[in-house]
């Protein structure tokens, strides 16, 4: 059976400890077991943990100190503690609330209450690991493009700044490439748009197999590709560019429908000198002039030059 999660267990009793993880286990979850409050705090910051039960009365740190500590870590932050109480009065439960607990079991634990409100926990963080992961995906895809799963353009133009920024700041060169599929509307009016795509495609996958791992290679639109390339004076961009260049020539097979030859056009800048006036635009400027001088030279080429 697939565990329903993990469940922290943290009561100086070693009997409660033992009648509570009979129960939980029982109905599928992982338990792991804490004498205090300090240790409830090692093991909740050692994993991931599902719902963590936690006695009030514990020797060191107690049930309300522990609490406190949890909330005050991001890291634990949002994990649902239900508490164990063996007192009557309402004075434990309001403050344990007070303090952000989720809920509350009085003790001895009634199994059938047990389980109850841990499933109730439990289902919180289901929800809310859930909401992140969709949250996480649609940033991902807010910032990717749909056909190459490449960086789209808002996501390089932010990243652009960023590494400008950062330059700027810590005075280095930045590089920059835009790379155009020559003859692509050839490759469209001759294969179809199908084959255009999966041109595009397989494009990206190369470009991204050969590029360095600290540069930034996105889709910018169309058929043409743009990489970042931070730390890379003149003589390195020049090499970037002719590595690009020569391993998308030596694809030999673009599409499903036949042997279908495939080059790039390739301009570049590289602001060697940063400063306050050196904007994104101007860079691009001067590598997408340099892109129409190799497309103007015969195409399958390269034009890189200093801003």
């Amino acid at each position: 059976m697939a565990s329903r999660g993990r469940v922290l267990v943290a009561d100086d009793s070693a009997v409660t400890r033992a009648l509570v993880r009979a129960e939980l286990e029982a109905a599928g979850y992982d338990v792991v077991e804490a004498v205090d409050g300090e240790h409830a705090l090692e093991l909740a910051a050692d994993g991931e943990l599902t719902v963590v039960l936690l006695d009030v009365e514990m020797p060191g740190l107690d049930g309300f100190a522990t609490l406190t500590r949890l909330k005050a870590e991001p890291a634990t932050a949002d994990i649902p503690v239900v508490f164990l109480t063996g007192r009557d009065d309402t004075s434990d439960v309001v403050e344990a609330l007070r303090l952000g607990a989720q809920d509350y079991v009085r003790k001895p634990p009634q199994p059938a209450e047990l389980l109850a409100r841990v499933s109730a926990a439990a289902q919180v963080t289901h929800l809310r690991d859930q909401l992140q992961r969709r949250t996480d995906e649609l940033a991902r895809q807010s910032r990717t493009d749909h056909l190459t799963a490449l960086y789209n353009r808002r996501h390089l133009e932010e990243h652009f700044d960023a590494l400008l920024s950062s330059s700027r700041r810590h005075r280095y060169p930045l590089g920059v490439l835009l790379i155009d599929v020559d003859h692509f509307k050839k490759v469209n009016d001759t294969a179809g748009h199908a084959a255009g795509d999966q041109v595009l495609v397989q494009l990206s996958q190369c470009l991204s197999g050969v590029r360095r791992t600290e540069d930034v290679l996105g889709r910018w639109g169309g058929e043409e590709f743009v990489l970042l390339c931070p730390f890379t004076d003149l003589a390195g961009l020049e090499i970037v560019a002719e590595r690009l260049r020569a391993a998308v020539e030596a694809q030999p097979r673009l599409t499903s429908g036949g042997a279908l030859h495939v080059t790039v056009s390739i301009g570049g800048a590289v602001l060697t000198e940063p400063g306050p006036q050196r904007a994104r635009d101007t860079i691009l400027r001067r590598a997408d002039s340099n892109l129409y001088a190799a497309k103007s030279a015969g195409r399958n080429r390269w034009v890189v030059t200093p801003v």
